[in-house]
């Protein structure tokens, strides 16, 4: 199993667990982007990792990009190396800082 799989089957056992933390800057995100929680779980479900952050500075974290059951594609930042899983943030993967939902525009 990769690396990359095996952050999946774990980020994915808590959800299913329910052993989920969403940061106060994620649920102020959530309220802007009328993202709800069974949305959270939803993208986590059928997610793929788009970016690994093994080194943060703030912890090991990574950017997941998945659809909500009425497929609006959603990004999360959530943790990769805690008991629970932490979203520290969600939004829709909107132009002009994205071109397409897996692909962000160069910064200048």
């Amino acid at each position: 199993m990769s690396e990359i799989d095996a952050i999946l089957e774990m980020i994915r056992g808590q959800a299913v667990r329910e052993e989920v933390r969403v940061t106060q800057h994620a649920q102020q995100e959530m309220v802007e982007e009328a993202i709800t929680m069974d949305d959270l779980l939803h993208v986590v479900s059928n997610a793929h990792l788009l970016e690994n952050y093994p080194d943060h500075r703030r912890g090991a974290c990574c950017l997941l990009h998945g659809t909500d059951g009425s497929k609006r594609d959603i990004h999360l930042v959530c943790t990769t190396a805690q008991p629970r899983l932490i979203i520290i943030t969600a939004y829709l993967p909107l132009p002009p800082k994205w071109i397409t939902p897996g692909l962000r525009r160069p910064t200048p």
